[in-house]
């Protein structure tokens, strides 16, 4: 017990110094709120671990949806967490100044939605592919499938710049690919097709129709929160024809 309390403090000690070095008034506001969730939600999580994970068996079988909402933001241990923020924070400093607070904050909800949407789509289709019904099982956690959706599109901004791969150069076009095989043969117990789907979630923004949708879906949304307003006060649609009308029979 008192190993695990120690780990657990050198773990939070060691983002925090992270965050130090950072300066909390240099992390945009969507990027500390999304860190700030993920680090609170370790010290007092929502649930016990097995029950947040997302698996085949769990989350779609037995219909515990809500597996696909705390998935992304609850995390195994300290290192865990460690290690996935400090990957956050550089990317969600450089994209949120790219693409603004209310955006950034939008397409991490929809990615973390997603990712889970995709996972639970590939382990099914290995499941019933190699009749191994351990692809069902296999439960997951962490922000770090939604990381690789953001490596994708951090490389897919700058394209023509090489990534840094163990001290050697490596195309921003193939990087994220790279990093996925070498995370996994250097750290076999994180799962390959819970950053695979990170990866497929970013190509769909990057490459696909998810942009297209998230923009049609904000357009809407924004319209109808924002009726045309008269001094302060909501008119309706008759309201507006009617004053037309007596503007026109005066």
């Amino acid at each position: 017990m008192r190993g695990r309390q120690r780990r657990f403090q050198i773990g939070l000690l060691l983002l925090a110094s992270q965050l130090y070095q950072a300066g909390l008034n240099n992390i945009p506001p969507a990027t500390l709120a999304v860190l700030g969730l993920n680090v609170y939600l370790f010290l007092f999580p929502a649930a016990p671990l097995m029950e947040t994970c997302v698996s085949v068996q769990e989350t779609y079988r037995l219909r515990d949806w809500r597996r696909l909402l705390l998935s992304p933001v609850h995390h195994a241990d300290d290192f865990h967490l460690y290690f996935n923020m400090v990957s956050f924070l550089v990317k969600g400093i450089r994209l949120e100044q790219r693409l603004g607070s209310a955006w950034f904050f939008y397409m991490l909800s929809v990615f973390s939605l997603l990712v889970g949407v995709v996972y639970l789509g590939l382990e099914a289709a290995l499941t019933e592919l190699t009749h191994d019904q351990s692809h069902s099982m296999d439960c997951v956690v962490g922000f770090s499938g939604v990381i690789f959706a953001l490596k994708v599109l951090s490389n897919h901004y700058h394209r023509g710049g090489v990534t840094y791969v163990l001290g050697y150069p490596v195309s921003n076009c193939y990087a994220s690919w790279v990093e996925l095989v070498l995370i996994h043969i250097t750290a076999p117990e994180t799962s390959l097709i819970g950053h695979l789907s990170g990866i497929l979630v970013g190509l769909l923004y990057t490459t696909g129709p998810l942009e297209k949708m998230m923009k049609m879906c904000a357009g809407r949304r924004s319209q109808r929160e924002a009726p045309p307003l008269v001094y302060g006060f909501r008119l309706s649609e008759e309201e507006l024809r009617s004053r037309r009308l007596r503007r026109f029979d005066s």
